[in-house]
């Protein structure tokens, strides 16, 4: 088995801001048999980008992975102890056109590598026995012909190297083994250089230990650093080589080290077009090493020499890996106490040899300190979870050893692994406590326990982990990583103060003082400052530095911390450090003036605003740059490291002020003039402290995961406070690892920021230039840092917050800000008022804005707030600003809030009357809403804009009539609102349904209230008129019945003089509000008829109405389908109705009441007769119902009497009970008989005769009922002359003595005429003779009389 190795890969074109490729690399790590390799990107969050090989019993060659580009494809070549693989993937610029990245995730080139037939015999190679792999050399090379072959370049066990030739992938071919073997004629053109010792056949001591490929268009270059500590240069292509050089020759060369095989060695080379190749090497040497840098020089003849750039000295013992730049040695140490070291130098500049020290990120501490008032479980977990500090994987593995394997936890999120972790331990722990009771400190003592034996467990695996592997450099974006066995780390450059602060003292002295300020005795000012607060610094416990952590986090003054401190540093100065700090100082030449420089350094507080963002171009493709969540981590843990150290300057700088004060001496602060300087120092460097300490509190602080009904409720109220465009709302779900709130800002908004500052501006050089990393993460974090400055008037930070629902965070961000920053005080006010709001202290939110309203006009963010719509009334500002509050209070649903708010603008409105209406329209509405209905009137009544209080009125109106609280509404004064109220209640009462509201009831009940009797009546007569109009049903007509009567109870209240109503206009010419013109059948207007005239009714027209309304509800109840056309008949119809219904009774009593002829009840009735006397049983038993409707004087109900005579009964009743001028009703009878052919009833025929036989006889002759009419006349004339006198109604018949008596001598001639006119029938003729006989009888007698009158007189 070989060691774990690790190696990188770049694209060629990954500095390029156009390119696919851009800012996207490949990783690999190699442990036995298996191989990891992860494709990563500062730019887009690649989705199956990881991948794990495994070739199993063939462990991977430590550095055995080599990746190469070709046009279409990504080709990976492994190399194990047994075989060579061949891995074709495609290459990213295929599978995406750069200028369509848009989107924040894309596919990696290893998305579809399951698909790889990996069996292919044509990718793959077992390593022939012969020659055979060396067994005590792991160097390979790899590489790609420019034909597309893949070659493999192997030690050989006989020593030299052997290359194998895999044929092109897409053309057929064998596999070929070379041997790269020195020719005698090659011996002996090199024999005036090469040593004899390794003339002829090529020993062992020539076996490459380090071996590098450089390609040529047709060739390739091999060089092998040997174990004779020998560089040789193969050509491939010829077979030869073309060059041996022995490198002792460049260092101090022992007899021990030229005899002993150099194991030890590493090659790397660096191509630049401008400047050749490069080779460096690393000569190990026992206790120490050396770097050499070459120049490959080619001469004429095809001969090559090497050009002694530099050698490098280092005093490390264990060298793990190097990179080389053409101007830079970067390299990676193991240290004695096994701690990782990276340095780096520019071997061209750097004449003394000077490495620069790369500060690494430490492991956590080896213990947890907890204090006897914490709690062990919450410390160890804040401890443990605090984001950077420890990898996801590192805990799962240390759980599964704990919790000893029982389960499998695998893909847990950060909360889900700390609930296993919590479970785990506290499982343990319970189930170790065998004492049913124990004390609390033992109960302390044995969590301590048990939880530091987890975290020991943690370190372990997280030390693991954190093991560096391999240095990967990126030659075209200059980006440096370290590669672990489970992490990648970036290095980024460091800032001066940083870089000061940092550097170990040996280092410090020799740091070039000219290199730091262009003032030379400044420098040095500046850097023994530093010296005195890295004193400070290394003296301060753990007990001291937690004063100042308490300090800030408790919101107490930091200098006082720093007093307090610095008393427990002078009482515990056992090494005398106060007497170096002071002997330092006075090395200081102006210490005031250092002081203030290092301040300047470290302070981001800008004057102006930072502009916000451009609109990125997408054609740049710059909406994605630096945008994947690595970049973001890597960024946002720029920030932290840069906050946390300058945490502690700032920390060290008030201490050393507080000395400086303490001291007071003449000589170090130049005199008593300056004491009032150090005292503003001490002042701007606490807000410092201060601001360090809140930034690095954000970079710690985790990000919650939002449900997304909470960002969408967000969302809304974001939109009613017209803020909802400054963050792209998405809810995250964190899987690998937490998200800080600092990265959530910088992915959320400042990236976009920053990115538009340094490309889009003018006169920025970034856009032309490719990628440089060290460059653009220097200015990306310097443009962060004053985004997230709490002291900057830009309020982004907090916004996003906001904006992404992150209230507990924002609420303690706030917190920690307020009591010591006078910038955004007002913005400040209104985020801590949103995040009492969602969490539900609305009467603390509405202190928190009322608050803000005082900073309206003087914060940017406040000013954005305001900004009125389009069409919106502009007031004054702070008007706005209620106005958007109020509005986002009615939102979220808290009325007795935007009523107090609201009442509260009012006072700030005095002399703008349209605000004011507002304000007290939206009081009005709230109190309405509230059921506070009182209150919701004088709001109204105080309303100073009449529409808008006719508005209201007729709000409350509605809504008071809809929650039937119709007392409040009748008894309001309605000072100087009367006649709006009536007109209001009249308009709904005649634009809605009838039968679903009331309000024809509440503006009675509103005019009884005020004793405005006739009103009243008006009001309910004119219901009951609609309601017979418009519903036509019988709880309509009871409804009008009661209308009408409640009316001719108003009017009957009134002296009747009074008593009297004007008729209201029918339904058509009500001028409804908001009602469409009505249009005839060619689409013109019609004009609304004009009534001039004005009906006036008296008590008695009501009554008749009364009685109408009366009538039409019997006839509905005895029948429910005369509903519909019953409602609204004249009494004329009504008649007609109760006649058909056979309510003759009541048909009698309406025509009384309205003097109308009873003319169309008795032929109704006779009528009914006749149906009767012609129809069947069926008709009789109908007839029953309503016979029984009417009284029948007399009735006699045997089986005698059928409905027929019943009937009869009536009719003949009705003649006699209702007698007619000129015996209209009877004719009329008779004639409906008549026409229908139905023969007289007897009866009826000496009714008539008694009191109009004339008329009887004329009807006869009108049917042409001869006989009938003959026997009339003979019975007439013997009435006449006196016998049955009295059945014809004569008092006294013909006598010389009686009055005059008289025959209808017109009818009889005409009756003699028809009679002669029919001589064919000779009954007739009879019935002539008969009549004419009795006619001369009847002459005869009446000139008798005659006589004897004239004779008597």
């Amino acid at each position: 088995r070989y060691g774990d190795s690790a190696g990188g890969f770049c694209y060629q074109e990954s500095a390029q801001l156009a390119a696919a490729t851009r800012n996207r690399f490949v990783r690999w790590t190699t442990s036995g048999d298996a191989v990891e390799l992860v494709e990563e990107s500062l730019d887009v969050n690649l989705l199956n980008n990881a991948v794990r090989l495994r070739i199993q019993g063939c462990p991977f060659l430590p550095g055995g992975v080599h990746l190469c580009e070709v046009q279409s494809h990504l080709v990976v070549l492994l190399i194990t102890g047994q075989t060579v693989h061949r891995l074709l993937l495609p290459h990213p610029a295929r599978m995406y056109r750069s200028e369509l990245i848009t989107e924040s995730q894309m596919q990696s080139v290893f998305t579809d590598i399951g698909k790889i037939n990996f069996r292919d015999p044509s990718n793959y190679y077992v390593i022939p026995s012969v020659p055979g792999l060396a067994s005590n050399s792991v160097a390979s090379a790899a590489w790609l012909s420019s034909e597309g072959e893949a070659l493999f370049a192997l030690p050989s066990a006989s020593g030299g190297i052997f290359v194998l030739k895999l044929p092109p992938h897409d053309a057929p071919g064998t596999v070929s083994v070379v041997e790269l073997k020195q020719s005698s004629v090659m011996q002996r053109f090199l024999t005036g250089w090469m040593p004899t010792a390794i003339r002829g056949d090529c020993g062992p001591s020539d076996l490459p230990i380090s071996l590098s490929v450089h390609c040529l268009d047709h060739d390739a270059f091999l060089f092998a650093l040997c174990q004779d500590h020998k560089l040789r240069m193969w050509s491939y292509k010829d077979q030869m080589c073309l060059m041996v050089a022995d490198l002792l020759e460049f260092m101090p060369v022992s007899r021990d080290l030229r005899l002993a095989a150099g194991t030890g060695h590493r090659l790397r080379l660096a191509f630049s077009q401008s400047l050749g190749l490069y080779l460096g090497v690393y000569m190990h040497a026992p206790k120490r090493g050396q770097f050499c840098v070459f120049q490959l020089v080619s001469t004429e003849s095809n001969r090559y020499s090497l050009d002694h750039i530099s050698s490098l000295f280092s005093s490390q013992e264990t060298l793990v890996d190097f990179a080389l730049t053409s101007a830079e040695i970067w390299a990676l140490w193991h240290n004695e106490e096994n701690q990782t070291v990276v340095k780096y130098i520019n071997f061209e500049q750097n004449v003394a040899g000077q490495w620069n020290q790369v500060f690494v990120q430490p492991l956590p501490e080896e213990e947890v300190t907890v204090r006897h008032d914490q709690d062990p479980r919450e410390t160890y977990l804040e401890y443990l979870f605090m984001p950077g500090r420890f990898t996801n994987a590192a805990i799962q593995k240390a759980l599964q050893i704990f919790s000893q394997g029982t389960e499998r936890h695998m893909d847990l999120t950060w909360d889900e692994l700390k609930k296993e972790v919590t479970l785990a331990v506290e499982s343990e722990f319970q189930g170790s406590v065998t004492e049913y009771e124990c004390s609390p400190e033992e109960f302390w003592q044995l969590q301590v326990e048990f939880w530091s034996k987890f975290y020991a467990c943690c370190l372990q695996y997280q030390e693991a982990l954190s093991r560096p592997l391999a240095l990967h450099l990126n030659p075209y974006t200059s980006m440096v990583c370290l590669l672990k066995k489970g992490s990648l780390s970036f290095l980024v450059p460091c800032s001066l103060v940083d870089h000061l602060y940092l550097l170990s003292n040996e280092h410090l002295l020799t740091e070039d003082d000219a290199a730091i300020f262009d003032d030379l005795e400044m420098s040095r000012d500046v850097v023994c400052l530093v010296q005195c607060l890295r004193l400070i610094g290394e003296s301060i416990s753990l007990e001291m530095a937690f004063i100042m952590e308490m300090a800030c986090s408790r919101l107490q003054p930091p200098e006082k911390a720093a007093e307090q401190i610095l008393e427990d540093l002078i009482a515990n100065d056992t090494e005398n450090v106060m007497e170096d700090i002071h002997s330092k100082l006075q090395e200081i030449r102006n210490p005031i003036h250092a002081i203030g420089v290092l301040i300047r350094e470290m302070d981001y507080e800008t004057d102006v605003d930072m502009e916000r963002a451009h609109h990125l171009n997408m054609r740049m493709n710059l909406t994605q740059l630096y945008g994947s969540g690595t970049a973001v981590n890597v960024v946002c843990w720029g920030v932290c490291k840069i906050a946390t150290i300058r945490f502690l300057i700032c920390r060290d700088l008030l201490i050393l002020q507080q000395l400086l004060l303490r001291l007071g001496d003449p000589m170090v602060l130049g005199g008593g003039q300056l004491f009032q300087s150090q005292q503003d120092l001490l002042h701007r460097t606490s807000p410092l402290l201060l601001s360090y300490y809140l930034i690095r509190w954000a970079s710690q602080c985790l990000a919650s995961d939002v449900p997304v009904d909470t960002l969408e409720s967000n969302l809304q109220h974001l939109s009613v406070l017209e803020l909802a465009d400054t963050t792209a709302l998405t809810p995250h779900k964190l899987v690998s690892g937490p998200q800080t709130i600092v990265e959530l800002f910088f992915q959320e908004v400042a990236r976009k920021h920053i990115i538009s500052r340094l490309f889009l501006q003018p006169n920025t050089s970034l856009a032309e230039t490719s990628l440089n990393w060290p460059h653009l993460i220097t200015a990306i974090v310097a443009d962060f840092l004053p985004l997230l400055w709490p002291s900057n008037p830009g309020f982004l930070f907090p916004e996003c917050l906001m904006g992404s629902c992150q209230y507990t965070q924002l609420q303690e961000y706030i917190r920690l800000l307020q009591p010591w920053c006078h910038v955004n005080m007002g913005s400040c006010c209104f985020m801590m008022g949103r995040c009492y709001l969602v969490m539900g202290e609305g009467h603390k939110a509405l202190d928190c804005f009322c608050q803000a309203a005082s900073e309206v006009g003087r914060e940017e963010f406040l000013d954005r707030l305001i900004q009125p719509e389009e069409g919106e009334m502009v007031s004054t500002p702070r008007l706005q600003y209620y106005n958007k509050v109020l509005r986002l209070l009615d939102m979220v649903g808290l009325p007795e809030l935007v009523i107090q708010l609201a009442t509260l603008a009012i006072m700030e409105s005095a002399d703008d009357w349209r605000s004011q209406a507002t304000l007290r329209t939206c009081i009005f509405k709230h109190h309405l809403d509230l059921g506070h209905n009182s209150e919701a009137y004088v709001a109204l009544t105080q309303n100073p804009d009449p529409s808008r209080q006719l508005d209201c009125l007729r709000q409350l109106v509605v809504v008071l009539c809809e929650r039937s609280q119709l007392q409040d509404l009748v008894e309001f004064p309605y000072v100087n609102l009367h006649n709006e109220v009536v007109g209001i209640i009249e308009s709904h009462a005649r634009a809605v349904d009838l039968m679903t509201h009331n309000y024809y009831e509440l503006l009675y009940a509103f005019h009884i209230y005020r004793h405005n009797y006739r009103k009243a009546g008006t009001v309910m007569f004119e219901y009951g008129m609609r309601l017979g109009r418009e519903v036509r049903t019988l709880r309509g007509l009871q409804k009008q019945g009661n209308c009408f009567l409640a009316a001719i109870n108003c009017l009957r209240l009134i002296r009747p003089e009074y008593a009297w109503i004007v008729q209201p206009a029918s339904g058509a010419v009500y001028e409804r509000p908001g009602a469409s013109p009505k249009r005839s059948h060619d689409g013109e207007c019609t004009a609304v008829p004009s009534t001039c005239q004005i009906e006036i009714l008296e008590l008695e027209d009501l009554e008749r109405e009364c009685v109408l309304a009366r009538i039409r509800l019997t006839l509905v109840q005895h029948d429910l389908s005369a509903a519909a056309v019953a409602g609204n008949s004249t009494p004329e119809e009504t008649v007609a109705l109760l006649v058909r219904a056979g309510l003759f009774d009541t048909a009698v009593t309406l025509c009384q009441t309205f003097k109308l002829p009873l003319t169309p009840i008795f032929e109704g009735l006779t009528f009914k007769c006749i149906k009767l006397q012609l129809g069947g049983e069926a008709a009789q038993a109908e007839a029953w119902d309503w016979l029984a409707a009417n009284q029948l004087s007399a009735l006699v109900t045997t089986k005698e009497s059928s409905a027929t005579d019943e009937a009869w009964r009536l009719l003949s009743s009705y003649l006699e009970r209702y007698p007619s001028q000129n015996s209209l009703y009877h004719r009329c009878v008779i004639n409906k008989l008549l026409a229908h052919g139905i023969p007289l009833p007897n009866w009826l025929i000496n009714s008539y005769k008694r009191v109009d036989a004339a008329e009887l006889l004329r009807l006869y002759l009108n049917y042409d009922l001869l006989e009938e009419a003959v026997d009339l006349v003979l019975e007439y004339v013997d009435a006449v002359l006196g016998k049955g006198h009295q059945y014809f109604g004569i008092e006294f018949p013909l006598s010389a003595t009686a009055p005059m008596v008289w025959l209808p001598y017109t009818a009889i001639d005409q009756l003699l005429q028809a009679l002669r006119e029919s001589t064919a029938n000779h009954y007739n003729v009879m019935l002539y003779q008969k009549l004419h006989d009795k006619m001369e009888d009847y002459q005869q007698k009446v000139s008798v009389a005659t006589r004897d009158r004239l004779y008597r007189r």
